[in-house]
């Protein structure tokens, strides 16, 4: 029975236990991010006011808990380590790079669970830019931990197709359910095999940093501005200025519609509606985009979007 720390944060921290438990691994530490981001003072009250979903996981089947916050590089974690001896350290969604007297603890490997298909989209948020990039497929991959970032051998690795409708949000959660099929099938393999990993080809790499360019290009196409407004939901909202206004359409409820009108400038408005908050914005492509339920960019001037669209934006003017 492998002997397996996981370490992550977020809802692949917990598909990873959850697939640790399918692969009837012993777990034998889990390092949530809280440990690290809060005081122990802090944290502790926060479990019990508002305890997150790790927390909860965690406590639903009873796992031993790993308290360090100094981070997985400190010499708390290392002897913590050393002590519980795993064979496996398996990582989803860290923020730290993990030092190489780190990753060469385990008596197996050191893994990291990666939500694109390596070496294409590694950093921080592949989510993000393969939907901003239209890609029609991401994935998950499950590589060794090394000195680089997002770099080492590739264990196992599973496409996940991208619907033209998906967010950020939504792929992530078929990303996520999809790794923990993949890293079950991973650790039942590693305890009964050896899995030659295939290193990644650098001249088909590519990396991403945190989002960004969120500021809606109706000179572009309707497809390349649906595409941001779907990527960045749940972390952020695109937005786009009317004169000096910043305004925020909502994920999902943008549509890509023909230009019937006789309108040819890109960045005209063809339709307003101050009631549903609707305005229609001719892009690029001779297509229009039709943004409902759009709201000031500002939370604070929200409630008055109507009335804004209603005495500042007419058909016909351009944005």
């Amino acid at each position: 029975m492998l002997k397996v720390v996981i370490v992550g944060y977020g809802e692949m921290f917990t598909n990873l236990i959850a697939a640790a438990l399918d692969a009837e691994c012993r777990i034998v530490g889990v390092l949530r991010r809280e440990t690290v981001k809060y005081h122990p003072l802090i944290r502790k009250i926060k479990d019990i006011i508002c305890p997150s979903l790790e927390y909860n996981y965690i406590r639903s089947y009873n796992l031993p808990e790993i308290y360090t916050h100094k981070g997985v590089n400190s010499q708390e974690f290392k002897k913590e380590l050393l002590k519980l001896n795993p064979d496996i350290i398996l990582v989803g969604s860290w923020g730290e790079k993990i030092s190489k007297e780190i990753f060469n603890l385990p008596k197996i490997a050191a893994i990291n669970a990666h939500p694109s298909l390596l070496p294409k989209y590694r950093g921080p948020n592949p989510y993000f830019w393969v939907i901003r990039n239209q890609e029609q497929a991401s994935g998950i991959t499950f590589h060794l931990i090394d000195e680089g970032y997002d770099t080492g051998a590739i264990l196992a690795q599973e496409e996940v197709k991208i619907y033209p409708s998906d967010t950020g949000e939504t792929l992530k959660k078929r990303t996520v359910l999809t790794a923990r099929g993949v890293g079950c099938e991973l650790l039942k393999a590693l305890s009964e095999d050896i899995i030659i990993p295939l290193q990644q080809r650098e001249d088909r790499a590519s990396y991403y940093s945190h989002p960004e360019g969120l500021e809606l290009d109706f000179t572009k196409t309707a497809e390349e501005n649906d595409a941001i407004i779907r990527a960045i939901h749940p972390w952020g909202r695109a937005y786009f200025y009317h004169k000096t206004t910043a305004l925020a359409p909502k994920a999902g409820a943008a549509f890509i519609e023909e230009n019937v009108t006789d309108f040819t400038q890109c960045g005209t408005i063809t339709y307003v509606d101050s009631k549903t908050k609707t305005l229609s914005v001719l892009c690029g492509n001779n297509k229009v985009l039709k943004m409902t339920n759009i709201d000031l960019f500002s939370p604070a001037d929200r409630p008055f979007t109507s009335n804004y669209i209603l005495s500042e934006i007419k058909t016909g003017c351009v944005i």
